[in-house]
C-alpha cells in the first residue's frame, strides 16, 4: 500500500499576478520557459511515488484543466488512483461547510477510496524540490500529529511579507506560527498529517463554523496537536506578485539556481512535440533561456522565451519574459517586459519597463 495521498489546495490562492491571472488561476501561470507553476508540486508528488492526487480548485480553472489533461505526463492516468480535479459541489442545500473545508467535505470519497494513510497537503505559490518521502520519514520519526515543511531564507524579500512564518525550539518542535515580517523561517504551504486525523479535524472545523483548515486547525491549534518543522534546504521561490514572478524567473538564468531546480529528480509538464529553437544568421542570443519552436532573427539578452516565440530581425529583447507563440516584429525594442501568450507586436514598437515594475501585456494583445 502506498502511504501517501496528495492534496493540491488552490482555494485560498488569489489571482495576484495582474494581467497574467486575468484569464487563469495562479497555478496555471507559465514559468521557466516551458512549465506551469503547478508542475513543480505535481512533479514532487510524482517523484515521491504518490499515485492519488486531488487538485482542489474554485475559479478560473479552464486553462488549468487544459494543461493537466488526464495527468499522463505525471504518470497519473491510471485505473486505480490517479489525478482528480475537484471543484466544490454546489448541489447540497444542507451543506454548511465553508472555504477549503467545503472542498474536503464535499469530496470525502476521494479520501476514503485512496489507500494512503497520510495526507500531503501543498499549494502552488511556493516552487520547491521538496523530497516528500523524506518529509514522511521525518514525520514518522518525530511522532508529530502534523509536520510543516519550512525554509529558512538568507535574505527576506518583499514576497516573504505575506508568508506564514514558523518558530521552533531548536529540536524541530513548533512553538509559534505567525506572519511577522522580519522572521526568516518560511512555511512553504506543505504539511503532512494522518488521514483520519485530517478528516476528524475537517469535521470539527465545520461543526464550529470555521472556513480555513490551516489557520483554524494548525495555526490556532485548539486541540493541542504536536506540530513538527521539517527544515527544507533546496531551491525555493515564492510567486505571489508580478515583481516576485519576474525576479525569480530571470534568476533561473543563473546556472547554479537552474540546476538546483531541474537537476536530479525530473520536473514534468504537458508534452508538446516541437522542433528545436532556430537561430537565423542575424540572431544574437546571450545569457538567455529559449524553449523549443522559437525562431530568432534579432537580439535576445538576459531573457526567457517560451515555446514558439518568433523574433524578427532587427528586434531587440533584454531582461524580458516572452510567453508561448508571441511574435516580435522587425525593429521592435523590449526591455524589462512580460508578454503573455499570443501577443503580437508589429515592427518598430518600443516597450520599456522597470526591473521592479516590468511592463506587462495580457494574453492575445496586438499592438
Amino acid at each position: 500500500m502506498k502511504p501517501l495521498i496528495g492534496v493540491i489546495n488552490l482555494d485560498h490562492e488569489l489571482e495576484e499576478l495582474k494581467e497574467l491571472t486575468y484569464f487563469r488561476c495562479g497555478a496555471a501561470v507559465p514559468y521557466a520557459g516551458r512549465y506551469r507553476l503547478i508542475d513543480f508540486v505535481l512533479s514532487n508528488m510524482m517523484n515521491a511515488g504518490i499515485e492519488s492526487i486531488g487538485v482542489f480548485v474554485r475559479r478560473k480553472y479552464r486553462s488549468l484543466l487544459d494543461h493537466l489533461g488526464d495527468g499522463k505526463p505525471w504518470d497519473l492516468d491510471r485505473k486505480h488512483g490517479g489525478m482528480f480535479i475537484l471543484p466544490p459541489d454546489w448541489n447540497d442545500p444542507t451543506d454548511t461547510s465553508q472555504g477549503d473545508l467545503q472542498h474536503f467535505h464535499n469530496n470525502l470519497d476521494f479520501f476514503h477510496r485512496g489507500s494512503g494513510e497520510y495526507v500531503v497537503h501543498a499549494g502552488s505559490r511556493h516552487v520547491t524540490k521538496a523530497d516528500l518521502q523524506d518529509v514522511y520519514r521525518y514525520h514518522k520519526s518525530t511522532g508529530a500529529d502534523v509536520t510543516l515543511v519550512c525554509k529558512k531564507v538568507d535574505q527576506l524579500l518583499p514576497e516573504h511579507n505575506a508568508c506564514v512564518k514558523v518558530e521552533h525550539d531548536g529540536y524541530g518542535n513548533v512553538v509559534d506560527i505567525h506572519q511577522s515580517a522580519d522572521h526568516p523561517n518560511i512555511y512553504t504551504e506543505i504539511f503532512i498529517m494522518e488521514k483520519e486525523l485530517f478528516l476528524r479535524q475537517v469535521q470539527r472545523c465545520i461543526d464550529h463554523g470555521e472556513s480555513h483548515f490551516f489557520r483554524d486547525v494548525i495555526q490556532k491549534n485548539p486541540d493541542g496537536l504536536k506540530i513538527a518543522a521539517y527544515a527544507y534546504d533546496g531551491y525555493h521561490a515564492v510567486i505571489n506578485s508580478i515583481e516576485s514572478y519576474y525576479r525569480n524567473s530571470l534568476d533561473l538564468l543563473n546556472t547554479g539556481l537552474y540546476e538546483q531546480l531541474f537537476k536530479e529528480e525530473p520536473i514534468q509538464t504537458k508534452i508538446k512535440y516541437e522542433a528545436p529553437a532556430k537561430y537565423l544568421d542575424t540572431a544574437d542570443v546571450k545569457h538567455s533561456l529559449l524553449a523549443n519552436g522559437c525562431i530568432v532573427g534579432g537580439e535576445v539578452e538576459d531573457s526567457i522565451l517560451f515555446r514558439g516565440v518568433q523574433v524578427a530581425k532587427g528586434a531587440k529583447i533584454k531582461g524580458s519574459i516572452i510567453m508561448q507563440k508571441c511574435y516580435i516584429g522587425e525593429g521592435a525594442v523590449l526591455e524589462n517586459v512580460i508578454l503573455d501568450k499570443d501577443v503580437k507586436l508589429t515592427g518598430g514598437q518600443t516597450l520599456i519597463g522597470d526591473p521592479s515594475n516590468p511592463y506587462i501585456l495580457a494574453k492575445s494583445t496586438i499592438i
